[in-house]
């Protein structure tokens, strides 16, 4: 049985406990957190906790996650945007508020239950429950993502990812108007001290870079592209809260009470080049912005087109 534990910070003081764990934990969906608490497996302060308990900074919530059941991961027919496709890959434009792979409370719904009904042949490396997936990105981040259709592909492709050869670039919309029009953040990162479900920078983190461009300035906003050198867990989210430009709409590590977007943040996942598996030739593939984004820029008064 793995546990996971979190500390109430200030911006959560007085909120429901049920609605925080959501907020937090992004691989459990709320209806399996509501079942923890209902099943008595969530502590607060170390008693017996309901999800419509009021917190206050500084308590810590402790859940008990069962161990996973043997799962079938099964077909679904969801639609997926679909960039690319060979007999070694497919690159999808994945959907903002799709999860990448099936996690405990989360089975169904995912890219890869589409993937399965698109395609039966994907790679094994990493099981039935990733099969196929050889990176990811946030639920709440839309963008490309390269799939393996079989093992040799996705050897060849987490080869180039562990090097940090892979081109990728993302766009996003951050608090503030950014005075530096392009910079390096070179700050490593790690699980946070008191919330271990969250990440940060820490000293004797791994090594995590990205460089930023700015693309316009707005009234306390700014469109910014983001390469990463490295590929860290919440990289971009935590290096742009980091130098105080967290992105719109993050809730975890930026400011919750915001009305511009909804369910997450403004990320975008907009361009990705790497070495084919099978050709050994560059090859690079990028979507447009996704709709909300256009949108939120057009009420900026931004003038970017894609």
């Amino acid at each position: 049985m793995e546990k996971l534990e979190l500390v109430i910070e200030e911006k959560d003081n007085g909120g429901r406990a049920d609605k925080i764990v959501s907020s937090e934990i992004e691989t459990l969906s709320r209806s399996f957190i509501q079942g923890l608490f209902e099943e008595g497996k969530v502590l607060i302060n170390g008693k017996v906790g309901k999800g419509k308990s009021k917190v206050k900074t500084g308590d810590k919530i402790e859940l008990e996650i069962p161990e996973p059941e043997e799962l079938t991961v099964e077909p679904e027919n969801i639609p997926i945007d679909i960039i690319y496709e060979d007999k070694d890959i497919i690159v999808v434009n994945k959907a903002k508020g799709m999860v990448v792979h099936p996690a405990p409370g989360n089975y169904t719904g995912t890219l890869v239950n589409a993937l399965l009904y698109h395609c039966k042949d994907l790679s094994g490396i990493n099981g039935v429950i990733r099969p196929g997936i050889v990176h990811r990105i946030d639920k709440n981040t839309s963008g490309v993502l390269v799939v393996a259709k079989n093992d040799f592909a996705h050897q060849e492709l987490a080869a180039q990812f562990k090097e940090h050869s892979i081109k990728r670039e993302y766009y996003a919309i951050v608090e503030g108007r950014m005075g530096n029009l392009e910079g390096t953040i070179d700050a490593p990162l790690g699980r946070h001290h008191k919330d271990r479900l969250k990440f940060a920078v820490v000293k004797g983190g791994k090594r995590a870079v990205t460089h930023y461009e700015v693309l316009e300035v707005y009234n306390g906003y700014s469109l910014v592209k983001c390469r990463l050198e490295t590929g860290r867990t919440h990289q971009i989210r935590v290096h742009m809260a980091f130098i105080g430009y967290p992105l719109v709409g993050d809730e975890v590590y930026g400011l919750k009470k915001q009305k511009l977007v909804k369910d997450g943040q403004a990320l975008h996942a907009k361009n990705l080049g790497f070495i084919h598996p099978t050709t050994k030739e560059y090859v690079e593939f990028n979507s447009t912005l996704p709709l909300y984004l256009k949108e939120l820029i057009r009420k900026l008064g931004g003038k970017y087109e894609d």
